[in-house]
């Protein structure tokens, strides 16, 4: 049987972003095919001094219902208006009259400081970290205060899955990395879940005290 070599770029395929390239082998050759999902943009909001950003179903063109199973919203250059707060995001069921779903989450994160000397790895829990069947805020940026140094920011990411779902809980993780007032680079991981049946139709980002002074947040499907 005779060996050939498969030259990818002699394939008159282009890859695009979302897609896979997957292969179809028979005695006459090799065919190229693509296949995949792909991430479509819903909505940008821009924070200037603001107190909340939400995003609610059917409302100024947000879309978070059955049409994706996976919705993630990317931070960008979040920057907290005064020191020493937290990042929070909340559920709703009822098209943001109430953002108050009971979850469970479990929180976990690094740090590094400019010096070099000051390094940590560890779980959190309690008032600082993991929610056990609470209806609060969640922190995004457990366990560390964040800073309102002018250059210092909050960028990451969040992602919840199949919101809509009248079945099952409301899976959700995010990951993001921002300064303390300490000049510490954090490194911070948070995971749960929204203990309920209801379908999520609207999310809510805030700082537990404070506004937003300035950033984006854009929602995202995932097909």
């Amino acid at each position: 049987m005779a060996l050939n070599k498969l030259k990818f770029n002699s394939l008159n395929v282009t890859p695009t972003a979302g897609k896979v390239v997957g292969f179809n082998s028979d005695a006459d050759g090799l065919e190229a095919t693509l296949s995949g999902g792909a991430m479509t943009f819903i909505k940008k909001l821009t924070a200037s001094s603001s107190a909340t950003l939400s995003f609610v179903d059917g409302s100024s063109g947000v879309v978070l219902d059955d049409t994706y199973k996976e919705y993630v919203f990317i931070f960008k250059d979040i920057h907290a208006q005064t020191d020493n707060i937290y990042f929070q995001f909340n559920f709703s069921v009822d098209s943001g009259s109430n953002y108050n779903v009971t979850k469970t989450s479990t929180v976990f994160s690094s740090y590094h400081n400019e010096s070099g000397n000051s390094t940590d790895l560890s779980y959190r829990s309690g008032s600082n970290g993991g929610l056990a069947q609470s209806t609060a805020f969640q922190n995004i940026t457990t366990p560390d205060n964040m800073s309102s140094d002018n250059d210092h920011i909050l960028s990451g990411t969040f992602t919840v899955f199949n919101p809509s779902s009248t079945t099952f809980v409301k899976h959700y993780m995010s990951h993001c990395s921002f300064n303390n007032v300490s000049d510490h680079t954090i490194n911070a991981f948070m995971a749960g879940y929204g203990n309920t049946t209801s379908a999520v139709d609207a999310v809510q980002f805030k700082m537990s005290s404070g506004n937003i002074d300035s950033g984006t947040i854009t929602l995202y499907g995932i097909n």
